[in-house]
């Protein structure tokens, strides 16, 4: 990693990120220089401020051990310390000339730039999560919700990426699970704060959210997840690690998800059926501040919503095309995509059975597609990515799935999580697919390329670049030839496409068109022949990410847009391989930077 260690921010408080130097006191070194310091400063300045990136990439141990016992503070007084250190460092940013720069490094302070002033933006209404500057896709207006919390993200993360080797590697999961008290209690007074305003949750997802919640502090606390990953990790270790534990969830954790429980359950009587931003305060400014965030363009709710349209007409005339010739002759695709979705061949057993059938028949497919790889990329990554079930007490209000590469040190592995709350969401035609999103070569294979990037630009991701490059993955499967002989796989593949082309015109019609929950689900069901299961949940979740869920198609067609630009421009100098290199080594961008790397690349073949 091109990055310059000398100056780490230790993370031992928020103030930490004063310290950045300005790019004055250390131009001599040249302009390329100065920049790829202060780039790497302002990473070290977001771990400090979001901790748990750094365990989630294996990096809170050496010099930046200190971060271990330390999570973000999800209190109003933390985020607007947090929304100072964004400006004052999107301040140093704009300060840098640009023209003065290499190309390469000029990329890297553009990514930089654009999410801080993202950031920036978001920071400026009221209420709400801003997540651009380490996830880019969890912009909320909900401090908590039914997929928004730290009752969902700690316990995962303690679970997961919390490694303990040693003692101190104990004493700091215990010092998070006080600090994850904190959050709770942070959260909770946002909540309050926020309803005093009118940002209430509507009234299914406050449901959803409450039943989780209830999930999460039910049962003995000596059995709760955030006790037993502990005596898990510390069973040869001497000490009462698992005691004390138990003692600070009892005293301290137990205490704080009540009193989150009481928030919520107090803004039941004020909670209404209505989905959109539109009724929050500075609703219409909030929208189109998160889908900009999601989409990293300027196109507005009504183009959005309008090219959602017409690229589903265009995917479902693909689509009509292969279910004639599978027999399926009758009615609308959405309504023959519900009957193929019926047919026994397809499914799976309900229960554990079907659950352990799902798991082996996605890492059959994994194994087929990392085979493939060399015939797409001619620079290769490990793809180093375990298949996993999501946390049960998650299921009930998580996506169907997720996933992303593991750590820099390649000692983890990259995950994709699966949701099996039920086994009835998932077909044999739809499976293939999203394993090829999510792991290879989706999020997970392309997370890895970032390893090789300056520290700042593996921490930064870009919705429409991540979920882009998961639809682009998808395409590069079906290039490579796995449906040549599984006809309805390729169907599960269109659908999918159509599916994020369905997202677009859902997710504007909630939030600028003022459609209803049930309108978004029946638009699913009826148009695509999507799983009324899976739709429902997918629904609630654009109701608490507004944007997010416009990125993916937006992403696609703009990685398309630029690879038919790419092809025209060479000719027979045009390689397929080489042109995905440059779109996953280029690293996650904004789509508007992402044509720029595109050009440049185009530039260098033509020599």
């Amino acid at each position: 990693m091109s990055f310059n260690r000398r100056h780490l921010l230790q993370g031992a408080s928020l103030a930490a990120a004063t310290t950045l130097l300005p790019i004055r006191a250390i131009a001599a070194s040249g302009a390329d220089s100065a920049a790829t310091t202060m780039l790497a400063e302002t990473a070290e300045a977001i771990l400090a401020d979001y901790p748990e990136a750094a365990a989630g990439l294996g990096l809170d141990k050496d010099a930046r051990a200190g971060l271990k016992a330390r999570l973000s503070d999800r209190s109003g007084a933390g985020k607007q310390v947090m929304a100072g250190h964004a400006r004052e460092i999107l301040g140093r940013l704009k300060g840098i000339d640009p023209a003065a720069l290499s190309p390469a490094v000029r990329t890297n302070v553009e990514v930089v730039e654009a999410a801080y002033q993202c950031a920036v933006d978001g920071y400026g209404f009221a209420y709400g999560d801003v997540a651009t500057l380490t996830s880019g896709w969890r912009n909320s207006p909900y401090a908590v919700a039914q997929n928004v919390g730290a009752y969902l993200d700690i316990p995962q993360m303690l679970d997961v990426d919390h490694k303990v080797e040693s003692k101190a590697d104990a004493e700091a999961y215990l010092a998070r699970l006080a600090a994850y008290a904190d959050q709770l209690d942070g959260e909770t007074a946002r909540v309050r704060e926020a309803g005093a305003i009118g940002v209430v949750l509507p009234d299914f997802a406050l449901g959803q959210c409450l039943k989780q919640l209830e999930i999460a502090r039910s049962g003995p606390v000596e059995q709760w997840d955030i006790v037993t990953a502990l005596a898990k990790k510390t069973t040869t270790m001497p000490g009462d690690f698992a005691a004390r534990a138990a003692r600070l969830a009892t005293d301290r954790v137990a205490p704080a998800l009540a009193r989150q429980i009481a928030a919520l359950e107090a803004q039941r009587p004020i909670a209404t059926s209505d989905a959109g931003a539109w009724k929050l305060p500075q609703g219409d400014a909030y929208y189109a501040w998160a889908l900009q965030a999601a989409s990293t363009t300027t196109m507005t709710p009504d183009e959005v919503h309008a090219k959602g349209r017409e690229e589903l007409a265009q995917l479902h005339a693909r689509m009509d095309v292969i279910l004639k010739a599978e027999g399926y002759t009758q009615g609308s695709v959405g309504t023959r995509m519900i009957a193929l979705g019926k047919d026994p061949r397809y499914q799976f057993p309900e229960g554990d059975p079907g659950r352990a059938e799902i798991m082996a028949y996605v890492r059959d497919k994994l194994r087929d597609i990392r085979a493939r790889m060399p015939q797409a990329f001619e620079t290769l990554v490990p793809g180093f990515i375990e298949v996993t079930r999501m946390s049960p007490a998650a299921e009930p209000g998580a996506p169907g799935a997720y996933g992303g590469a593991g750590s820099i040190d390649g000692k983890q592995p990259g995950r994709f999580w699966i949701n099996l709350g039920t086994t009835s969401r998932w077909t044999r035609y739809s499976l293939p697919d999203l394993a090829y999103h999510e792991a290879i070569p989706g999020h997970g294979w392309q997370g890895e390329y970032t390893f090789k990037q300056p520290l700042i630009r593996t921490l930064m991701s870009f919705s429409a670049y991540s979920e882009g490059w998961g639809l682009y993955a998808e395409q590069l499967a079906d290039e490579l030839g796995v449906y040549d002989d599984f006809a309805a796989g390729r169907l599960g593949y269109l659908q999918s496409l159509a599916f994020r082309a369905c997202r677009m015109v859902v997710d504007t019609g909630i939030h600028a068109k003022r459609w209803t929950r049930e309108q978004a689900i029946a638009f699913f069901v009826t148009e695509n022949g999507s799983n009324a299961e899976e739709v429902r949940s997918e629904v609630d979740r654009y109701c608490t990410w507004p944007g997010q869920a416009c990125g993916y198609k937006i992403g696609h067609s703009a990685i398309n847009r630029y690879r038919d630009k790419a092809k025209a421009a060479l000719g027979e100098r045009f390689d397929f391989r080489k042109f995905n290199d440059a779109v996953v080594l280029g690293g996650n961008v904004p789509m508007t930077v992402l044509e720029g790397v595109i050009d440049r690349h185009i530039a260098a073949r033509r020599v």
